[in-house]
């Protein structure tokens, strides 16, 4: 049974949902599954941009055939070539023996190393080259590492399309929604795209300001920005281009504080809890804490990206620092995260030694990045002392955030 949604006069949405994918790229979490975008435009040719994961390649083949209704496929555009949006092609070859595809040398390149049989059937295309397909044209613009070597945005002139790959995306399901305003998503999507963005292209932020500088001439002109995630944008451009451009400058969305703590009996958390009451108190109305034990370091990463500040206390494990934090600390090193601000805490019974090793890490190993003061150090649980150094953190963290 199709499944497929009109986008505008003669385009249409023809991918598909799933919700039975547990870790995206077997590393990140899904708890609302995740959408696998592909678009069809019927003109006086009939154009595919990019195909599905083979996970719902099914569903798909029905969506596109529903849409052709009896029609021939003349072309199909592959705007990224990751599995996840490119496992279909050699259906679509099987099904549709006279289409030709459409993409860079690069692209080409990696189909022959997955092992598509594409033969002659392929057209080559360079950075700024154009396509008519009747009354639509296209145009194509390199987007080299968001987030392969291989990836570009295609641009429909006619009508505004601006068919994205991989940028613009968000984790979760659509489940008939189409557009991003049919939502609240500032509300329900926010959180998702960052975590997105920030863990799969976050390392490429230079990437990603250089397509948006690519971008910005064609700005005026769009009118629909389709992604291969998530829902497409049709007004608020300025709402998510704005996110994009923050993320990728490694910018905070909001002065606040992130806590981080690591915790094995309950000593190191109440450290932490009690530092968020402390700001609180203070007036610091932006504060998260998390348990790096219990949170997904996806999750860590994408807040470490929206707070300003960030504050980690860690227990002393094997004489270093907590494995997760320090999973959690080369997670920020290989997203090249930079520009904030940390405190640090640590804890140790016999041998406190976390707290110098992260601060040495942040030194060595991050990009622009401030540390508030020394480390603070409990030995075993908190005393009325080590509460005074606590406030003292507080009020260093909260002078910080004025500036």
């Amino acid at each position: 049974m199709h499944c497929t949604r009109k986008v505008t006069d003669n385009l249409y949405w023809v991918g598909a949902n799933e919700h039975r994918l547990a870790l995206f790229e077997n590393i990140h979490p899904l708890t609302k599954g995740v959408s696998y975008n592909s678009y069809l435009l019927l003109d006086d040719k009939t154009v595919l941009f990019d195909t599905v994961d083979w996970s719902v390649c099914r569903q798909f083949l029905e969506n596109v055939a529903h849409v052709l209704n009896g029609r021939k496929l003349d072309y199909l555009v592959i705007n990224h070539l990751e599995p996840d949006h490119a496992a279909s092609i050699d259906e679509v070859l099987l099904r549709y023996p006279e289409v030709k595809l459409i993409s860079n040398e690069k692209a080409f390149m990696q189909m022959r190393q997955f092992g598509f049989n594409i033969d002659e059937r392929y057209e080559e295309i360079k950075e700024g080259d154009t396509r008519s397909f009747g009354k639509h044209t296209i145009a194509f613009v390199y987007a080299p590492m968001v987030h392969w070597p291989e990836a570009m945005v295609s641009f429909d002139t006619t009508n505004g399309v601006l068919f994205a790959a991989d940028a613009f995306g968000t984790f979760n399901a659509l489940d008939g929604v189409l557009f991003a305003d049919e939502v609240d998503f500032d509300r329900d999507w926010l959180d998702e795209a960052r975590r997105y963005l920030t863990n799969i292209v976050g390392k490429y932020g230079p990437h990603i300001q250089a397509l948006l500088k690519k971008a910005t001439p064609l700005v005026p002109s769009i009118k629909f920005i389709c992604p291969l995630h998530g829902p497409i944008w049709r007004k608020d451009f300025g709402y998510i281009i704005e996110k994009y451009d923050k993320w990728s400058r490694y910018e905070p969305e909001v002065k606040g504080v992130l806590i981080i703590y690591a915790s094995m009996y309950g000593n190191t958390e109440s450290a932490a809890v009690a530092l968020a009451t402390k700001l609180r108190e203070k007036g610091v109305k932006d504060v998260a804490v998390r348990d790096v034990s219990s949170t997904h370091v996806s999750w860590l990463i994408s807040e470490t990206f929206k707070y300003s500040h960030v504050v980690l206390a860690s227990v002393t494990y094997n004489l270093g620092i907590y494995p997760l934090i320090h999973n959690y600390l080369m997670d920020m090193k290989a997203l090249n995260l930079q520009q904030r601000t940390f405190a640090v805490i640590e804890n140790g019974t016999w041998a406190p030694k976390a707290g110098g090793l992260i601060r040495e890490f942040l030194d060595k190993e991050l990009k622009q990045i401030t540390v508030l003061g020394d480390e603070l150090t409990i030995n075993s649980s908190m005393t009325e002392e080590k509460d005074v150094e606590l406030d003292s953190m507080a009020d260093s963290i909260v002078e910080s955030l004025k500036g």
